[in-house]
């Protein structure tokens, strides 16, 4: 396994962050870059954020007036990416994630916080490798890609409605 630097910000008081939650981003960081054999030393940054945030953040990137799940911000192109001089890492980009939403998500799906948190985190780096779901079949791919690396760290589906 290359190094996988990964900066965890949280930028919310609504639920805490705790260290369980810490490490399952950075497991699921590191096993989405395992399971699709990323070639080098990598940096994301996650940050958890509240509703208001996030959907401040999405109209003013993606021009949608609405809260959303997680957002994804790559810093690469076509698996290109600078490399931050002062670690050697490649910048892969950020991760935000409304916390408010993991937890009515999870809630709603019928599984923990932990799983929910874990899920967004590993659409998100699928995103930042240039993954997409507009189409169904690469929706399909990024959906089994997403399984997989759930239940190598653990996070295995708990039912069957999400």
């Amino acid at each position: 396994m290359h190094k996988l630097k990964v900066s965890i910000h949280n930028s919310q008081k609504s639920e805490y962050i705790d260290g369980t939650i810490r490490t399952i981003v950075k497991e699921c960081c590191a096993q989405v870059l395992t399971d699709e054999k990323f070639p080098d030393d990598a940096q994301v940054d996650v940050t958890f954020v509240d509703d208001e945030k996030i959907r401040e953040m999405n109209r003013l990137y993606r021009r949608m007036d609405k809260s959303t799940d997680v957002l994804s911000f790559p810093m690469g192109e076509n698996g290109d990416y600078d490399r931050n001089p002062e670690n050697g890492c490649l910048i892969l980009g950020d991760i935000v994630i409304s916390v408010d939403t993991a937890c009515r998500q999870a809630e709603e799906y019928g599984h923990c916080l932990e799983r929910e948190i874990g899920f967004l985190t590993v659409h998100s780096m699928l995103h930042l490798l240039g993954y997409d779901h507009m189409e169904e079949d690469d929706a399909k791919i990024m959906r089994e890609k997403e399984e997989r690396s759930l239940i190598a760290v653990g996070l295995r589906r708990e039912t069957s409605n999400d």
